[in-house]
């Protein structure tokens, strides 16, 4: 009987290592640490995203040009909407339509919101102030842009 205990014992103790050593691989291998990635900032690659809101590059061109003559704008004139149009287009928001979020080159609901009522005023926007830039604020938005040229 003992000698059965201790078989018992054995092949358990065995199996268990045997098991935990499995799974541990197993884990060891699912779980790895996963490469770290290097920080990245909007200033150090200039502009990474842009948001047009649906312009073409002519139209967006118009935008930055007026951004450039009046309100700060020092980027290239390149047609592509990034940090430093959006910060440009924030001042003039700040300045006329009630925008009170950081300049921060970012165009979120509270820069479509001020957009949206300064579109409303003067380019036939008619939709909500609901800081989406939907289809009747990316149309606005153009109409704007087309008077710019």
């Amino acid at each position: 009987m003992r000698s059965m205990t201790r078989s018992i014992v054995s092949t358990t103790a065995v199996i268990g290592l045997a098991l935990g050593t499995l799974a541990g691989a197993g884990t060891s291998f699912a779980a790895s640490e996963p490469a770290a990635q290097p920080a990245v900032s909007a200033e150090a690659f200039g502009t990474l995203a842009t948001n047009n809101l649906g312009l073409t590059s002519a139209q967006a061109k118009n935008v930055q040009r007026v951004l450039a003559d009046v309100w700060g704008y020092e980027g290239s004139i390149d047609g592509l909407l990034g940090t430093n149009s959006w910060k440009a287009m924030q001042r003039f928001l700040a300045k006329h339509w009630n925008y009170t979020d950081p300049i921060d080159g970012i165009p979120g609901p509270d820069t479509i919101r001020a957009l949206q009522k300064f579109l409303a005023a003067a380019f036939d926007y008619n939709g909500p102030i609901d800081g989406i830039a939907g289809t009747g604020t990316r149309a606005a938005f153009a109409r704007f842009a087309d008077a710019l040229d």
